[in-house]
């Protein structure tokens, strides 16, 4: 039985309100929210967190790391490597990119599918587009992590792959030049003619490789950047509308290479033993994915359910968000830019700044709580104030450390943390990632990331 182990969701907190785009930039705009990663995340460190509750759930210890993405913090650099420190995985178990569009998430998926040991895969993506643009409104930044493998290999399975299929095509239905912020498209109805048929024909096909008709399909889930193909495909699919998995456009937006596995992760929650999942991807061709729960499904308790993330964000003005995407000059901080992180010293103490290991114990794996606290308008910081804490650990060690995801009048002496993996600046174009502190208050979570009973 080969299949999904575990999943993962990250979700940033900070949500964009879109009624506030069209005052500023004039144009866009529209109902809802769309997720926005904070100024000290981008797709390596959100790839960590979904990563870290996918193996939270599951047993198994990957035997191999795939990042998906097309919003890399490097080329010419592996970003899974910084993944895989972070994870403290094994030396021996590699780590590889998958890097340029939606699709690349899906050979991720097909090859850790045809993999010996157990592997963990992670589509990661933060979406842009011109202020009032349609990228902009549209888009949502967001990582999903699933664990792939079979019963020998740190089970039980999840949800056991029955069928798939893929069918490739080359058209142009959507482009971005690298160093462009936003995407270009062609006319939506030409890319709708293209999808709908290929995506009827890649569901068949996987339909037809699992032996089952479209009437057993218990919850379909359709991802793709094309929202008017994917609405197309969910309406001429035979799929009855309340057993299509929500896209979430309202609420987190469209995140790209993310969306595929968030999709499946959101369908696999609402899913119980037995039941018959298909996830089918539009992305230059389709892909489809045929899965049936099995009884283990029943007793997993995802470590931050998509429903409960859903629910646990908090605002961030247009300003700040223009900012913190580099698309609206703001006065710098009055301070001395950080000196260029040093490749050596990273070098010697690896374990401590990707894994935060010390001779006692992983205190990234550690809950804490605030003893004392600064809050600091005058250091440097891209987002200032900068809130700073002393934190004790529930293993009895203590350390200062930098807050995030909290607005100032939030904290307070008493407040219960956990640790992410975030990156504190860049300079010279090299990321300085390290850990800092974040609030314990995500709802609906049933493990290590939500709140003390």
């Amino acid at each position: 039985m080969h299949g999904i182990l575990g999943w993962g969701v990250h979700l940033p907190h900070r949500r964009l309100d879109r009624t506030q785009i069209a005052p500023i930039a004039g144009a866009g705009g529209g109902k809802g929210t769309r997720a926005a990663a904070s100024y000290d995340e981008d797709t390596t460190t959100m790839a960590v967190q979904a990563a870290r509750d996918a193996l939270r759930g599951s047993a198994a210890t990957p035997t191999a790391v795939w990042l998906a993405t097309a919003a890399p913090a490097y080329l010419d650099k592996t970003n899974a490597t910084a993944v895989h420190a972070a994870l403290r995985l094994d030396r021996d178990a590699a780590a590889y990119d998958a890097l340029g569009s939606t699709r690349s998430v899906l050979g991720a998926l097909r090859a850790a599918l045809d993999a010996p040991g157990p592997t963990l895969v992670i589509g990661s993506d933060i979406r842009t587009g011109r202020p009032g643009g349609p990228e902009e409104v549209a888009g949502g930044d967001a990582a999903a992590a699933v664990v792939v493998g079979d019963d020998s290999g740190g089970g039980p399975v999840l949800a056991e792959v029955i069928g798939r299929a893929g069918v490739t095509e080359e058209f142009l239905d959507r482009w971005r030049v690298p160093g462009d912020v936003a995407s270009r498209t062609w006319e939506e109805r030409f890319g709708e003619t293209k999808y709908v048929p290929i995506a009827q024909e890649a569901l068949k096909a996987a339909l037809g490789a699992a032996r089952i008709d479209i009437e057993a399909v218990d919850l379909l889930a359709i991802a793709g950047l094309h929202e008017r193909a994917c609405a197309s495909v969910a309406k001429k699919s035979g799929v009855a509308p309340e057993r299509i998995v929500d896209r979430m456009a309202t609420t987190i937006g469209n995140p790209g290479v993310a969306q595929p596995l968030l999709l499946l992760a959101s369908a696999l929650e609402q899913a119980g033993p037995g039941q018959v999942l298909v996830l089918l991807t539009l992305a230059d061709g389709a892909e489809a994915l045929v899965l049936r729960t099995t009884e283990a499904i029943a007793s997993y308790l995802p470590a931050r359910p998509v429903a409960g993330q859903l629910t646990a964000g908090a605002p961030v003005s247009y300003g700040r968000y223009l900012a913190w995407r580099g698309l609206l000059p703001v006065e710098p901080p009055r301070r001395p830019e950080p000196a260029r992180p040093s490749a050596s010293a990273a070098g010697r103490t690896s374990e401590w700044k990707f894994g935060l290991s010390t001779a006692q114990g992983v205190l990234a794996e550690q809950r804490g709580t605030v003893t004392t606290f600064t809050i600091d308008k005058l250091a440097y910081s891209p987002s200032p104030p900068v809130v700073f804490a002393v934190v004790d650990f529930d293993d009895g060690e203590r350390l200062p450390v930098e807050l995030t995801d909290v607005d100032a009048d939030e904290v307070a002496i008493g407040m219960r943390v956990e640790m992410t993996f975030r990156r504190l600046f860049t300079a010279d174009g090299i990321a300085n990632y390290f850990w800092k502190a974040r609030p314990l208050r995500e709802r609906g979570s049933s493990g290590a990331g939500g709140e003390d009973a």
